[in-house]
């Protein structure tokens, strides 16, 4: 064919052909060319196509790459080492991270220790190996910080289930008599919740310490309801026998509803109430209704009681009257000037109090009140009266002056002798007991004048 003539072109697919060669036969996407990677500046290919790597002062061989041009080859085993540094930088990386663990990076290191063993690259392998070695260090150091992490979680948690424990045996230690035992049965359930979400969510404890702390807990939580139970079976004793008492009460104040004899009844409903107060409680239920058959029955007695005294004071009305016209009468007579004539006068006012017969409740002490008075001004007046006309005592009272007098005497003459003497020493004795002499006398004195002597 000669260069004038055209090229021959194939025909033309028509749409069908060309949409089933596109699904027979899927295009695919060009092949971007290998990135150049400097790392092959550590090595060289010899004539026989033979690969090197320098390290250090020394050489050694990685292999071969048959077929390819010797910057091929050597891009070749430089792209394995950065894949293989690149592993080693992010496991450096992952060292630094608190939240990878020392076991996920021990495990890494193993891995990536083992692959630069075997590895036939090209590249910096003096860094490379400095990034294994940093990483192994930096590895104890890790471990170090994790050891001391979960020294202090374990203590933390340690000292976390010790209040726990604590909190339980407080409560299992309460007496028995005031221990609020619904509450405290919460809390112990509360605090046996908290022991496990403790030992889902904080540090794991050592066996001897777990085992020795759940023994108190369990000992602290099992002594508590030992007590319950006790005490809810004691209670349940106690009640019985208080509501076996209320109920003989109850009885008795029932019998007692219809009685009309006011003042002992009355006496006598208050001395149920007082064993009432003393027989303990039964149930909250028998003792609501026990209560209230008590209650029912003691209001039956106190209105019937109140209503016959409101009659009582109404008819007594009248008598009220009477008597304060008497107390009038009465109170006219103090002072008392005239003893025997006030005597008189008062007994017939007595007289004719208690034939006015009572008078209301409320105002029964008042006027009680104001004809004591009167009887007690006229009795110490009459006691005086005695007193000064009693011959008996009159002589003794005069006797007493006698002898006080003397007295005084001897001591006036003590007091003169001491003076005399220049002994101011006895002299101001002397008057002392004069003194005290003529004090003396004095109230004899006094005494006497009230007999008239």
């Amino acid at each position: 064919m000669s260069e004038d003539q055209p090229v021959p072109r194939p025909p033309v697919p028509s749409p069908a052909a060309l949409a089933r060669r596109v699904s027979a036969r899927p295009v695919a996407p060009p092949v971007a060319p290998a990135p150049h990677s400097d790392s092959a500046r550590f090595g060289r290919v010899d004539e026989s196509g033979h690969v090197f790597v320098t390290v250090g002062d020394e050489e050694r061989e990685v292999g071969a790459y048959p077929g390819a041009s010797p910057e091929e080859a050597l891009q070749y085993f430089a792209r394995k080492y950065d894949e293989l540094a690149a592993s080693a930088e992010l496991l450096e990386a992952r060292l630094a991270n608190p939240d990878v663990s020392a076991k996920e990076v021990a495990d890494g290191l193993a891995t990536l220790k083992e692959h630069v063993e075997q590895a036939h690259v090209v590249g910096d392998l003096a860094a490379l190996h400095a990034t294994v070695e940093r990483v192994e260090g930096g590895l104890e150091a890790k471990r170090a910080a994790e050891a001391e992490h979960r020294r202090v979680a374990r203590a933390e948690a340690a000292t976390a289930r010790e209040a726990i424990v604590a909190e339980a045996e407080s409560i299992a230690a309460q007496p028995a008599g005031s221990t609020q035992w619904k509450q405290s049965g919460e809390r112990m359930r509360a605090l046996l919740e908290d022991w496990k979400q403790h030992q889902r969510s904080a540090a794991k404890l050592d066996k001897p310490t777990e085992t020795a702390l759940w023994q108190r807990f369990s000992h602290a939580r099992n002594t508590f309801d030992k007590a319950r139970r006790a005490w809810f079976a004691e209670l349940e004793t106690t009640r019985a026998d208080a509501k076996a008492t209320k109920e003989s009460l109850v009885a008795e104040a029932e019998a007692l509803a219809a009685s009309t004899d006011w003042a002992p009844t009355a006496r006598a409903y208050k001395q149920l109430m007082d064993r009432w107060r003393q027989a303990g409680r039964a149930s909250r239920h028998d003792d609501d209704a026990l209560w209230e058959r008590f209650r029912a029955a003691q209001d039956a007695f106190f209105t019937a009681k109140d209503t016959a005294a409101a009659v009582e004071d109404e008819e007594f009305r009248g008598n009220l009257a009477v008597k304060e016209e008497l107390l009038v009468e009465a109170e006219a007579l103090l002072p008392v000037t005239d003893v025997e004539a006030a005597k008189t006068a008062l007994r017939g006012v007595q007289e004719r109090w208690e034939a006015a017969g009572k008078v209301p409740r409320g105002d029964l002490e008042r006027v009680e009140k104001r004809l004591r008075r009167v009887e007690t001004a006229v009795r110490e007046a009459d006691e005086k009266k005695w007193r000064s006309t009693n011959p008996e005592l009159s002589a003794r009272a005069q006797s007493m002056v006698d002898q006080l007098e003397a007295s005084v005497a001897k001591a006036e003459a003590e007091v003169a002798k001491a003076e005399t003497a220049g002994d101011a020493t006895k002299a101001a004795a002397a008057r002392e007991r004069l003194a005290a002499q003529q004090q003396w006398l004095d109230q004899a004195r006094a005494g006497l004048d009230e007999f008239g002597g």
